[in-house]
């Protein structure tokens, strides 16, 4: 596609931006692929309508508030991106727009209190905790309350763990084949902590010594696709200076995080960091890619033949290219039987913090993926990421409770923690 973006005066990505226009051939292939125009069916809230707006926006053909309600609804889930024949990277124009955005766009005063209320909170677990303890003690009021507070509050889990800090270092069970560095999340720390104990244990396990830097913090995540990289960079130089240490990976075990992590390069293009961003992100690597690299010992076999469906968080199928990998660990439990699920590939809904900014577009996704693995026949449900995980959960629990067939709710748990479990012969 042909454009005219004045690429010298609208920032550091401008290249990016104008690039990924460039290969976009306006085919079509992307829209099938896409959660929200499966749901709208308007071709602007399709990545190849999306690519025209922020184009006409650059520009400067029509006025940023035109663009921005269907930018504003795209999920950034990059299902287009595996879709796409020609290639387009849409993260490359749909992040840095966002930024763009960002700078010149006016909000609710309702908009800027949720915003605010998210990024001050959930990056920090400490202060995350806190805020999601009192949110349940505001549950009976929800509907009383603007939406996207209401959504806020419906995703929180009954019960808020206590902080229980991770060893710096968790050594190797047997004879030690690799040393590795664990990045420990923000808000998985608070709403699913075991993911991370689970992910210590099954390395630890295969022979792997785990050190959990100090002071790491958040990735940035939330802040990047929020269209704030200012806060991102903030979070990403202390991940940077945390990692400095002598690992032959860095793994992950949330799919948002790792392709976070993944894009530090291009935060840092042209700045005094890029060298050392591309090399941590060299060493980036989902657990489950790293745990089929160096091979597993076979666990024990679940009690009973298990109906398992595998749900592809977005940010590890599409973002980082990760669908095998998960699967061959799942396939190495004996009694594990995956089943396939029919739209597999589409969002769920979480998407970060989407699931405030988009309350009814995400509850929708987030029925139909419930509906979906409902109808797999699964008894367990794996992801790789915590944004599906609770996303899936809540949904799956809200159907259960309101059907007489489903006799009890479906377990939604991690990867990693299924493998834990197996190895522990734990199904209490």
């Amino acid at each position: 596609m042909k454009h005219a973006i004045p690429v010298e005066g609208i920032g550091p990505f401008a290249e990016e931006m104008a690039n990924a226009v460039t290969k976009c051939v306006h085919c079509g292939f992307c829209l099938p692929a896409c959660p929200t125009y499966n749901l709208l069916r308007e071709e602007m809230d399709s990545p190849r309508g999306r690519i025209v707006l922020m184009k006409s926006v650059l520009e400067g053909a029509i006025e940023l508030t035109d663009a921005l309600p269907y930018i504003d609804r795209c999920l950034g889930c990059l299902g287009c991106v595996t879709a796409c024949p020609s290639g387009v990277p849409y993260d490359e124009i749909v992040i840095p727009f966002k930024s763009y955005a960002e700078e010149r766009r006016q909000r609710s005063p309702i908009d800027r209190f949720v915003r605010t209320l998210s990024h001050e909170t959930i990056p920090h677990p400490h202060r995350f905790r806190a805020a999601a303890r009192l949110g349940n003690l505001a549950k009976p009021m929800k509907n009383r309350l603007p939406k996207q507070i209401a959504a806020m509050l419906e995703l929180l889990p009954a019960e808020v763990h206590s902080a229980i800090s991770l060893p710096e270092v968790y050594p190797a069970h047997r004879k030690r084949i690799a040393r590795v560095a664990l990045l420990a999340g923000c808000v998985q720390q608070v709403l699913e902590p075991e993911i991370n104990w689970a992910s210590l244990r099954v390395l630890a396990h295969n022979g792997v010594e785990v050190h959990v830097p100090k002071n790491q913090g958040c990735c940035g995540g939330l802040a990047l696709h929020a269209g704030d990289s200012k806060t991102c960079r903030q979070f990403a130089i202390k991940i940077l200076e945390a990692f400095r240490g002598d690992y032959e990976a860095i793994i992950t075990n949330a799919a948002g995080c790792g392709s976070t992590l993944r894009d530090y390069p291009i935060l840092f293009k042209g700045t005094d960091l890029e060298e050392e961003a591309t090399q941590f992100a060299s060493r980036v690597v989902d657990i489950s890619v790293f745990l089929s690299r160096i091979g597993i010992e076979k666990p024990p076999p679940l009690p009973e033949p298990t109906k398992i469906a595998y749900h592809d968080a977005c940010h590890l199928a599409h973002a980082q290219g990760v669908i095998h990998e998960p699967r061959h660990l799942l396939e190495q439990i004996p009694n594990a039987k995956l089943v396939p699920l029919s739209e597999g590939d589409l969002c769920c809904g979480s998407a970060g913090s989407y699931n405030l900014e988009q309350p009814e577009i995400a509850h929708k996704l987030g029925v139909r993926k419930a509906s979906n693995i409902i109808n797999s026949g699964a008894q367990i449900v794996v992801t790789g990421n915590i944004g599906c995980l609770v996303q899936i959960r809540a949904h799956l629990n809200a159907q259960a409770s309101g059907s007489e067939q489903l006799r009890q709710k479906i377990p939604v748990l991690h990867t990693i923690q299924l493998l834990d479990k197996a190895y522990r012969t734990d199904w209490a």
